[in-house]
């Protein structure tokens, strides 16, 4: 049966497919239900061997692991559910030994809005051009290391007919990023993360308003997003609710 979570996790893979077609470093493969994509970010959900189904061909998944583990980025294993222990001695064997659950949260497009105008107004749409400003502004939100997403977001990603990106600026200054990718009719919510000196100020929800309202205007009728335990509350505040726990080992 279709539920929302398999749309929600469909349009999920279908965004990282487009991605790794569109950053410069990207590479994608296929067998059976098992995926492999790279982007070579220093990431390791950004590298990544999983199954589209909720019961794992481990095989197919296995080779998979292989492939994206010899490409000498950090990586992982990802299955929607709650993994068996075939998945885990699978991780086992190709030295993944972490392990950690991913919250994939969804919402209608009918949701309430609470950022006001002049907060939204704060957040601006930015292409390729600006894909170095982008990329420094995300990895000092998320505290990253310097070269943490390397070219992830790079060559064309920003100017990609189903990708926007978002820039949120306070008295001139960079201050936050948001990435919608529309496909399958809803639109992913990545990306969502403000710098310290301007956390609490509302701007991670003027982000994520501005990416739904876009989404929705280029017809979208519902959003998913994988949450952090940090912005899960601002999330569910927002409307939205989880429909599927993945498991992640790295």
């Amino acid at each position: 049966m279709n539920t929302t979570a398999d749309r929600m996790a469909a349009a999920y893979f279908d965004a990282i497919e487009l991605l790794c077609g569109v950053t410069p470093k990207g590479w994608y493969a296929e067998r059976g239900s098992a995926r492999a994509a790279v982007t070579h970010a220093g990431v390791p959900t950004l590298n990544v061997a999983y199954d589209t189904t909720r019961e794992p061909d481990l095989g197919a998944l296995d080779a998979m692991a292989a492939e994206v583990g010899r490409q000498g980025a950090p990586w992982s294993i990802m299955v929607r559910g709650e993994a068996g222990d075939g998945v885990a001695d699978l991780a086992a064997r190709h030295g993944l030994a972490g392990r950690s659950d991913l919250p994939l949260l969804a919402c209608s497009a009918d949701i309430a809005y609470r950022a006001g105008a002049a907060q939204r107004q704060l957040v601006r749409r930015v292409g390729a051009a600006e894909n170095d400003l982008y990329t420094d502004t995300l990895t000092r939100a998320f505290e990253a290391p310097e070269g943490a997403f390397g070219s992830l977001m790079g060559g064309g990603v920003l100017d990609a007919d189903a990708i926007t990106g978002y820039l949120a600026e306070e008295s001139g200054r960079p201050a936050g990023t948001g990435l919608g990718v529309r496909t399958s009719g809803v639109v992913g919510v990545f990306n969502i993360a403000v710098v310290p000196s301007a956390r609490g100020r509302g701007l991670g929800r003027a982000i994520t308003e501005t990416v739904l309202l876009d989404g929705v205007a280029a017809g979208a009728d519902a959003a998913y997003l994988h949450s952090s335990a940090m912005g899960r509350p601002l999330y569910e505040s927002m409307g939205f609710r989880l429909v599927e726990t993945w498991t992640v080992f790295a």
